[in-house]
């Protein structure tokens, strides 16, 4: 496969394991937008968020348009580990000091409804995606018969004492062992939260995609990069009307009543964008006899944490899949993070034998831990879903009911914990946001340096940004046949200066991002434009 093609298929040079079963040549196939429509809603982005709203609008009676700038499930949902839980990663003694008791209790409630609704609609539907319920432990990440393991079981019966007075089903045992765990390292002892899930991320949303296609009020178009997201009309005290027109590169449009950014972080400059910090995570799927590891999901409490689970190889073997490493984007060396991660599972999984696939993927941290699901900021009739926080994938579940009946003016018990436009709890992150901020202002530093000094000094198959004191910096890419590609390496969100990742061979702004194929595609935002010529 082409680097070109690739990249408009997924995020990213590396394959998840999810390939493994569903493959690219297996996705659903649509047509770009060739004529201006109008709709009821547009959604736009193709990911779970985007068709999990679809789907739940359409079931609803609306008439619902889903655009995709590349192809379905091109972005990050199908770069993800496929786990389901409402044990957050932030931990429930954190998100109270940021939301109340009620607001945590109400973001348990949420994700565990999200569990759920993935194995109900799998059930309707009949996908066969892997769907099950299973429990998930939290381990500390130091030795047993340490000080700082006894720092982390005592964190981590805080956090099982909190998730169970929010309704989940949840213990602690200081003897807790997973079966398959043979290595020497002892790290017994933990939180076990029951009633979590694990499902194939892609094959569940082929099967929701598939029925859509199938129904009268659902359109789709690919290939339909969207540059604008715009309210017209004027409505006072109920007087006049307002609508939404969504435009493409293309030139084609939509007029809708409601438009959703479900692109994973909204095609805009600033507003909730400064309330978020970008990260790369990475993971392996290597492979494990069957039945010699329990199936749970296992995390552990470092900082990035471990994180692993199961998914079906073959007839003799299940892959373990582990992720980790994370570090923020375009800020610090991508390399070696497959190897820890490696390393990690064969010190305490021995009988784990060849590690297939390797992959990297992104998210987006709130600072305030909860997702931004709803009216975006200073607009009625435009939505956001953004800030996934480790857990896009219950957060793109609950989005679809809130969305959905915000939208139909319904009132729903999460609409203000997950408002976009939330003050409090944004507030009481002040420190850590600004600095976030600065650190990631600090990156227009590299309008000062040059990654290369002659085109000569890349390798066959590398990129890397020539800054020319005459002029703006150009990022090159030269392929492995030699042949040489230059474009701006000014990312069209905010100019920052974007850096060569080696590991996905794509240009990713450190400032707010952004993220480009090899040769300027443009595959994750906040930018909208691909990198342009030089």
């Amino acid at each position: 496969m082409a680097d070109n093609e690739k990249f408009d298929r997924t995020s990213g040079i590396t394959d998840s394991v999810w390939i493994h079963t569903d493959p690219y040549s297996g996705r659903l196939n649509f047509q770009p937008l060739s004529e201006d429509i109008e709709t009821d809603v547009c959604i736009v982005g193709a990911g779970i968020s985007g068709i999990q709203l679809a789907y739940e609008l359409v079931k609803r009676g609306r008439e619902v348009v889903l655009l995709e700038a590349r192809e379905v499930l091109s972005g990050e949902t199908g770069r993800t580990s496929g786990h389901l839980s409402n044990a957050l990663d932030d931990l429930y003694q954190n998100i109270s000091k940021k939301h109340g008791t009620d607001g945590a209790k109400l973001a348990a409630e949420s994700h565990g409804w999200a569990i759920d609704r993935v194995g109900e609609i799998s059930k309707e539907l009949g996908i066969d995606c892997e769907y099950r319920q299973l429990p998930a432990y939290m381990v500390s990440q130091h030795e047993h018969g340490t000080d700082k393991h006894e720092e982390d079981m005592k964190m981590i019966q805080e956090d099982v004492k909190l998730a169970s007075q929010y309704g989940i089903q949840s213990s602690f045992d200081p003897e807790l062992t997973v079966k398959g765990w043979d290595g020497k390292l002892d790290q017994r002892g933990g939180g076990i939260f029951g009633k979590q899930a694990t499902f194939h991320p892609t094959k569940y949303l082929k099967g929701v995609l598939g029925w859509l296609q199938k129904q009268p009020n659902f359109r789709c178009h690919t290939h339909t990069r969207v540059m604008s997201v715009e309210e017209k009309g004027i409505e006072i005290f109920k007087l006049g009307h307002k609508y939404c027109r969504v435009q493409t590169e293309s030139g084609k449009a939509v007029k809708c009543e409601h438009a959703v950014e479900t692109t994973n972080v909204p095609l805009q400059k600033l507003s909730v964008i400064v309330q978020e910090a970008w990260y790369r995570t990475y993971a392996i799927a290597i492979r494990v006899p069957k039945g010699s590891v329990e199936d749970c999901l296992l995390y552990d409490t470092a900082d990035s944490y471990k994180y692993v689970r199961l998914t079906y190889c073959d007839e003799k073997d299940d892959y373990m899949v582990v992720g980790g490493c994370d570090h923020k984007v375009g800020q610090d060396d991508v390399r070696g993070r497959f190897e820890e991660l490696e390393k990690w599972t064969r010190e305490r999984f021995p009988q784990a034998t060849t590690a297939d696939y390797q992959w990297s993927g992104q998210i987006f941290e709130p600072v305030d831990y909860m997702a931004y699901i709803g009216k975006n900021q200073g607009n009625e009739r435009i939505y956001i879903v953004t800030g996934d926080s480790g857990n896009g994938l219950t957060h793109g579940v609950l989005a679809g009911k809130l969305i959905a009946d915000l939208i139909d003016q319904k009132a729903n018990a999460w609409a203000d914990l997950y408002s976009p436009s939330r003050v409090l709890s944004v507030a009481k992150s002040a420190p850590e946001m600004l600095t976030h901020d600065i650190k990631s202002n600090l990156q227009y530093k590299r309008f000062l340096q040059s990654d290369i000094q002659d085109i000569e000094d890349l390798v066959p198959g590398s990129g890397g940004v020539l800054n020319p004191k005459t002029s703006k910096p150009i990022a090159v890419y030269k392929d492995e046949n030699g042949q040489v590609t230059k474009m701006s390496a000014l990312c069209p969100h905010m100019q920052g200066v974007v850096c060569w990742n080696p590991v996905e061979k794509s240009w990713d702004c450190p400032v707010h991002g952004s993220r480009f194929g090899e040769k300027g595609l443009c595959v994750q935002g906040p930018a909208k434009a691909n990198l342009p010529p030089a």
